[in-house]
């Protein structure tokens, strides 16, 4: 009753299996990509952009790059700080070493050598699964953190050992620096987050996509019914990089604009994009935006309720922050391992027969 179903019919199988059949959740896409494009750049201040969404447009893309390797391949990683930590030093050595290159190639490229990167620790997926594959990337992780606080021609031979974005502009728009204001560092994030959000929707729902899904749900039976599970896993830890590595160079070059790999792509990195997976709900892109929006708003929204409104401690609410997250986790894989998504999806259901009871 809702979405109004009723004379929206289908006379070809392409509008039968599009992304949104329904025309309203249709209307609905383009109303919210209208305000992300159209309104958001002319409103939006600092304190917005860097609290709230530039965090959650890069923690976006990342969420989407983990989900497609956890979620719909079925290959558990604790590695997505290391391998975010890759695309921000590719970034960097690409920013300084071709200055006259435009920012979105240096974005591409490297998400495409943290894609080469992925595919390597990927190996051992062919031999190991489960828990001794999260030892891996776990040790991937590591790794990759010690090869950049260690090897100092990653940062340039710089004696505090960080890495400094330069100042850079497209067409004529400073995006990367000091000076970059907020909305062209929005829109230049949100570009990403739709290019990527976009490729992975249509991988997800392709070929490539089941067969990611087929090795998830039953690996033995999907290599006898003719699935390549080497190339499909894969091509997971290479799409999954490829995002990661573009969310770890917006990171460092547009958010923060300085680095310190230990402090900024450490472990616990790694375990806040899981848990915005797992929030979010583990195979589903949709829950990849909810889990990143939740967990960047939960500490803004402690701190003005908890510090501002009832005078609490900032530690304390720290720390409630982190029972809270571990709480959530808890409950969501007991009750509903599909998470923030399977609601929305569940609440939708329910909308489609109201005010009807069946």
């Amino acid at each position: 009753m809702f979405y109004r179903e009723a004379g929206d019919f289908k006379t070809s199988y392409t509008a039968d299996s599009q992304t949104f059949p329904i025309k309203f959740d249709r209307y609905r896409y383009y109303v919210v990509l209208a305000v992300a494009f159209g309104i958001i750049p002319f409103i939006i201040n600092d304190y917005w952009a860097n609290a709230l969404l530039l965090p959650f447009l890069i923690y976006a893309i990342a969420a989407i790059g983990l989900n497609i390797l956890v979620g719909y391949c079925g290959q558990v990683s604790l590695g997505t700080g290391g391998f975010m930590a890759v695309g921000a030093y590719a970034c960097y050595k690409l920013m300084t070493a071709f200055p006259d290159v435009s920012m979105f190639i240096h974005v591409l490229l490297a998400g495409g050598i943290t894609a080469i990167v992925g595919v390597l620790f990927g190996l051992p997926s062919l031999r190991i699964k489960g828990f001794y594959l999260a030892v891996a990337t776990l040790a991937a992780q590591f790794f990759l953190v010690w090869l950049f606080n260690r090897v100092p021609w990653f940062y340039n031979y710089s004696a505090s050992g960080q890495i400094n974005a330069p100042e850079r502009d497209v067409f004529g728009i400073i995006i990367t620096g000091p000076n970059a204001p907020a909305w062209a560092t929005y829109l230049f994030c949100l570009i990403f987050l739709s290019f990527c959000a976009i490729i992975a929707r249509n991988l997800t729902r392709g070929t490539t996509g089941r067969t990611w899904m087929a090795i998830r749900d039953m690996d033995i039976a999907a290599e006898i019914i003719g699935v390549n599970p080497l190339k499909a896993k894969l091509t997971a830890f290479a799409v999954s990089s490829f995002f990661v590595g573009i969310a770890g160079a917006l990171f460092f070059a547009v958010y923060l604009g300085a680095v310190e790999v230990g402090e900024v792509f450490g472990i616990q990195k790694s375990f806040l994009v899981l848990f915005m997976v797992i929030i979010g709900g583990l195979g589903s892109i949709f829950g990849s935006f909810a889990g990143a929006a939740f967990l960047v708003l939960l500490p803004v929204v402690l701190k003005v309720v908890g510090v501002d409104v009832l005078g609490w401690p900032t530690d304390i609410v720290a720390h409630l922050q982190l029972v809270i997250v571990g709480a959530l986790i808890i409950t969501f894989l007991i009750l509903e391992p599909h998470g923030l998504a399977q609601l929305w999806r569940v609440a939708k259901e329910k909308l489609r027969l109201w005010p009807f009871p069946h």
